[in-house]
């Protein structure tokens, strides 16, 4: 039997979320803005692939579908030129940002954080899906599955579990009761993050004790960027900032790299 491929899961996961928050968070998300970002990624990934491997003649856009909805969840703007630049940034990303072939750079946080850099449209929408349980269920049940075909959940556990006893110390030191605890881990956002984003397994670490480092020092930065520094969209900036930390712990952990069956 043909092994599953993750990617397929992830597509359809996040496909249902887009149009869940649309109905129900995000009434504003214009439709021909997702077109455009959708088109921008595929098209791009194809272009890239024909320039640096013309010898492939099967091309999967399947990463680039998953990079074009993790960009529509996450990034907003009111023009066209804004979405694709950062389309067009986030899949460039991982032919240019490569290490011995591997890229580095999450291509949908790449996108994102360059939009923001580069234009004065940008933003990212960090609190869309609110702390309501039922969507919290919701990502945790179908990241788990991902996860689970992955194999990288290590990552995501270490980073939660970082992060949650970061800010359990400083609610404790501060006395502030267990309900802004909880306000502040039960958001949407950040479990898309910790499911999808940073278990990416074609640019994260490859081995299991690198992944545990790297996962905990975004968790650190993270928390320094949200509570030092007041950065509520902190976990973006800590993946991006710490991403070329992947090439020097894949030096000092050596690990086989992840493929996917199919060539992404």
């Amino acid at each position: 039997m043909k092994p599953q491929d993750p990617r397929d899961y992830q597509i359809i996961f996040l496909f249902l979320f887009l149009v869940l928050g649309i109905g129900t968070r995000d009434w504003t998300l214009r439709p021909e803005l997702i077109l455009v970002l959708l088109v921008t990624c595929l098209l791009t990934q194809w272009v890239m692939l024909c320039l640096t491997r013309p010898d492939v003649t099967l091309v999967s856009l399947k990463s680039a579908t998953i990079t074009a909805l993790s960009l529509c969840l996450l990034l907003r703007a009111d023009h066209y030129i804004t979405m694709i630049i950062a389309g067009m940034l986030a899949i460039s990303s991982k032919f240019i940002f490569q290490v011995e072939g591997k890229h580095f750079f999450n291509p949908a946080n790449f996108g994102i954080i360059a939009a923001v850099l580069l234009t004065n449209d940008a933003w990212v929408s960090p609190g869309q899906w609110g702390d309501d349980g039922w969507y919290a269920l919701l990502f945790a049940g179908s990241g788990c599955m991902v996860l689970k075909l992955v194999g990288r959940w290590d990552t995501t556990a270490a980073f939660l579990g970082a992060y949650t006893l970061l800010e359990g110390i400083r609610n404790f030191w501060l006395g502030w009761t267990w309900d802004v605890f909880c306000h502040r881990l039960m958001s949407g956002s950040l479990l898309l993050f910790a499911l999808f984003m940073l278990t990416d397994p074609r640019s994260i670490p490859n081995a299991r004790m690198s992944r545990l480092v790297w996962a905990i020092c975004i968790a650190v930065l993270t928390f320094i960027l949200r509570n030092q520094f007041f950065v509520s969209t902190a976990v973006f900036w800590a993946l991006f900032a710490l991403a070329p930390l992947t090439v020097i712990l894949d030096f000092i952990w050596s690990s086989p790299r992840f493929n996917w069956e199919i060539e992404n």
